[in-house]
């Protein structure tokens, strides 16, 4: 087995094919571009074939009848949802001190898909719970309520769950609220996030094509998830600068990394 990076976890089939699928110029990935990718991760010819098929009989790709692949409508789509991490700190405003409340009591624990559905909606748009199927997180998304519901509801919060506005907490619950994230933490991550990424880009330029497409690809994808599920909090619970100091070093090395894979993809052809 190929080792991880500090622990990182190497991609499944699925998991890197649909992320190249997206990042690739041009829209199309062949299937030699596809084996040679997963072989990075001590993925089979055989797996990377079978996660193409079951890729097309979801719906998610085509063949384009020319040895390569492209997404469908559903997965350009979800090329959009991917790329949003990009515009992330446009979505954010100044905050006025109100709180976006989400009340589950009436979701049936029995339903258990609708509670992971739920469960990963919350956690994408950064709530936590202050009470007994109670919560919130500051209002500081562009749009306000409305918007941060429809987004809740795109993630698969069932659109019976009410989302409203909350404000005028007393000041022990308005204390409770503002604990709920670890403001220090999430700054001190920022920072660490940072300086990891320039140490692995100043590697990346000495080291061997398929290394450094490796490292770039395990560290890219981790840069982008932790954008994907940060709180997106606001002033004073985080320094809003250290955040998009963070955002702005993933964009860089997310540019590095497409480089390296051209290059490294580039190899099929000129093999």
């Amino acid at each position: 087995m190929i080792p991880t990076l500090d622990g990182l976890p190497s991609p499944t089939a699925r998991q890197l094919l649909l992320r190249l699928l997206i990042a690739v110029e041009g829209g199309e990935l062949e299937a030699a571009e596809a084996i040679r990718a997963c072989a990075l991760f001590d993925i089979s010819t055989n797996n990377a074939r079978v996660a193409l098929n079951r890729l097309m009989a979801a719906g998610v790709i085509e063949n384009t009848g020319r040895g390569a692949y492209r997404l469908r409508p559903a997965g350009r789509t979800l090329r959009r949802d991917v790329g949003a991490w990009r515009e992330a700190e446009g979505r954010v405003r100044p905050w006025d001190g109100g709180w976006v409340a989400v009340t589950t009591g009436g979701t049936r624990r029995s339903d258990r898909p609708a509670v992971r559905a739920q469960k990963r909606a919350l956690a994408m748009v950064g709530l936590r719970q202050l009470d007994d199927g109670l919560f919130v997180r500051p209002d500081n998304f562009e749009g306000g309520i409305p918007l941060t519901r429809q987004r809740l509801q795109a993630l698969g919060l069932d659109p019976a769950i009410p989302v409203f506005a909350a404000a005028a907490f007393d000041q022990t619950l308005e204390a409770r609220a503002r604990s709920l994230w670890d403001g220090r933490a999430l700054e001190h991550s920022y920072d660490e996030g940072c300086a990891r990424l320039a140490a692995s880009l100043a590697r990346c330029a000495a080291m061997a094509l398929p290394d450094a497409a490796r490292e770039s690809y395990l560290l890219g994808d981790q840069g982008i998830r932790t954008i994907v599920f940060d709180p997106m909090l606001p002033e004073p619970l985080v320094s809003v600068a250290a955040r998009q100091a963070f955002v702005e070093a993933v964009r860089r090395y997310d540019e590095t990394g497409r480089r390296i894979w051209r290059d490294y993809l580039a190899g099929v052809s000129s093999s």
